[in-house]
């Protein structure tokens, strides 16, 4: 008896193919496995008819979610054209999914990145005082890494000075579903920031239990997907946000920047000795504006020299461990202008001697030594004899 060949895959099953291979745009997983498909099928014109469920009736990306559907499914050998009605999930539907997102979790949200196991590489940017240009490498920082394939995530935690989402150049407002966040994307990272939910350009006038609370939040009610790295803009100083940071993930990593001058090092020393008090490890220090270059070639140390590297010293022989000088970032005016207009220095102009140092930081994070500790090696007790 012969063997029996497999039936022809169908219009109707090459559909459902097709829609399975669209991601929602802010959650990166497939519309089919979120709940999203309510219908599909094939008219006998040829026609597929698609009826969508939205998280929320203002979707912010319902164009791209259409133009990604009407794309898979015309490719699909039969059909004609594509017509797309939209629907908004229930409340039920929006739970559904909200347990689904979180592996089938409890209703109490928890910080992913403070789990037992969790892979993410959480890297605390600080420094002493402000003006040192922390935010800008934060920034910098996180593109270059989204550029390597890296999934990237950015926490404003600057909440009086929050200027994350201006120079990622976001403008979008955080999508919720039940008490979950959605954070918007820019170049491949997602962030969140306090200015996304304040009106305008208000001031923010906190004290230590909110900016608590704030930080919970991020990190908790925002839906951050699967991260490879984690970024958190600090405030400048040493005050309730860095010890919050320290109870809530107390695995982060604190990266210190500082610029060349002795005030700025000396401040920032005391930045990176916060990490003596909450039992973190320091990962490395980046000397930003460290100089300008000159049209012809040579060198205007505007700022001095030798903070970075004073800072590093100093903070080895405080913690009794290497403390890397990462990196010397040289001042240039288009680190600013990028910034400004929402384009990081990284990708508008990437061959910039500014830009290649805070490519060659990233590299050095990006590759950053495994930790040992909890596991196994493989070792096995030799036999008495």
């Amino acid at each position: 008896m012969g063997g029996m060949s497999a039936p022809a895959p169908t219009v109707e099953s090459a559909l459902h193919a097709a829609l399975a291979t669209v991601q929602d745009p802010e959650i990166h997983r497939p519309i089919t496995d979120l709940g999203m498909v309510k219908a599909a099928a094939i008219r006998p014109d040829g026609v597929a008819e698609v009826a969508i469920l939205l998280t929320v009736a203002g979707c912010p990306l319902r164009d791209k979610l259409r133009n990604d559907i009407t794309v898979a499914v015309a490719a699909v050998p039969g059909v004609t054209g594509v017509e797309i009605d939209f629907g908004v999930m229930s409340q039920e539907q929006r739970r559904e999914l909200q347990t689904r997102l979180r592996g089938g979790a409890a209703a109490e949200p928890v910080i992913p990145f403070a789990q037992p196991g969790s892979r993410t590489r959480v890297y605390a940017v600080a420094s002493g005082k402000g003006g040192v240009g922390k935010s800008s490498v934060t920034v910098n920082l996180a593109v270059a890494l989204a550029s390597r394939g890296l999934a990237v995530g950015v926490v404003d935690a600057d909440i009086y000075g929050h200027s994350v989402p201006r120079m990622l150049g976001t403008e979008g407002r955080p999508t919720q579903v039940e008490d979950m966040i959605m954070p918007p994307e820019a170049y491949g990272v997602k962030v969140i920031s306090i200015g996304m939910f304040t009106a305008g350009n208000a001031a923010v006038v906190w004290r230590g239990p909110m900016l608590h609370r704030a930080l919970q939040q991020f990190l908790a009610d925002v839906y951050w997907g699967d991260l490879d790295v984690l970024l958190l803009d600090l405030p400048p100083g040493t005050g309730d946000v860095a010890i919050s940071l320290a109870q809530l993930l107390p695995t982060a990593e604190i990266l210190v920047v500082t610029t060349p001058q002795t005030a700025a090092a000396e401040v920032a020393e005391r930045a990176g000795a916060i990490a003596l008090q909450t039992h973190q490890r320091l990962v490395g220090v980046v000397e930003n504006m460290s100089w300008l270059e000159l049209p012809d070639g040579s060198r205007m140390d505007v700022f001095g020299t030798g903070g970075g590297a004073t800072v590093a010293e100093s903070l080895t022989r405080l913690v009794g461990a290497q403390i890397p000088l990462l990196g010397q970032i040289p001042l240039d005016s288009r680190v600013r202008e990028s910034g400004d207009a929402g384009r990081p220095i990284v990708l508008e102009t990437p061959d910039a001697p500014a830009a290649v140092a805070l490519a060659a930081v990233a590299e050095r994070l990006a590759v950053r030594r495994e930790s040992l500790v909890g596991r196994p090696l493989g070792l096995r007790p030799t036999g008495r004899h």
